[in-house]
């Protein structure tokens, strides 16, 4: 039977209180049970209970860190985040931290040629201005658009193009913080499906103009 999602309660950003104040395998070894009950298995059953709505595959990502080349040795991740994934570098996004909750969902490309579909994509006249208009009702539903972005502009683009701050982007994302006290109760994936919806439309435009060859014809 499938684990129907209840909520985020406290115990969950308590977890990763204590993890910023003592990022140690002791910590995470006496707290495992925690983590596992109160964060791994609620955001799992969310993103399952919501994938079949948004054709999406559940992805949570490990609580690790990757240290090999970083100067900072903590273990361990300080949120857990998770994706629900409509094709590669595609799709949706949670997390959930110490301060909250995450919101959000965009364009991730893992193909080099995909971004070069996307910004041929923006500067076109036909799929630009549709791009432009989801990108400004986003921003006016309290979204914060981010992602990586050149420092100056891409190679051949003037610097009067009419859409440059997005011909200047890599990746493209939509999202919001979400106050603790929203995530407590299983009204939840409710707010959680509105604010998906409302990514929807850029999910759809990257889907038309930039997905990963072959995932076009699997639509």
């Amino acid at each position: 039977m499938t684990t129907r999602f209840a909520g985020f309660g406290d115990e969950a950003y308590d977890f990763y209180l204590g993890l910023a104040a003592d990022n140690s395998k002791a910590y995470w070894t006496e707290h495992k049970q925690v983590y596992d009950s109160a964060v791994r298995e609620p955001m799992q059953a969310l993103l399952d209970q919501l994938a079949p709505a948004f054709d999406g595959t559940p992805s949570l990502f490990r609580p690790y860190r990757d240290i090999r080349f970083s100067k900072d040795k903590t273990p361990y991740k300080t949120h857990q985040g998770a994706l629900l994934n409509v094709a590669p570098g595609i799709g949706y996004y949670l997390s959930l931290d110490a301060d909250g909750l995450h919101v959000g969902g965009g364009f991730f490309p893992q193909q080099r040629e995909q971004t070069a579909r996307f910004r041929a994509a923006i500067d076109s006249a036909a799929t630009g201005p549709e791009l432009e208009a989801i990108v400004a009702r986003l921003e006016k539903r309290g979204f914060e658009i981010g992602g990586a972005q050149v420092r100056t502009r891409p190679r051949g683009v003037p610097a009067d193009h009419p859409r440059l701050d997005l011909m200047r982007r890599e990746h493209l994302t939509a999202g919001r913080a979400v106050a603790p006290a929203v995530g407590e109760d299983a009204g939840f994936a409710t707010v959680l499906t509105k604010y998906w919806r409302d990514i929807t439309p850029l999910v759809g435009w990257v889907m038309a103009n930039a997905a990963p060859r072959g995932e076009e014809a699997e639509d």
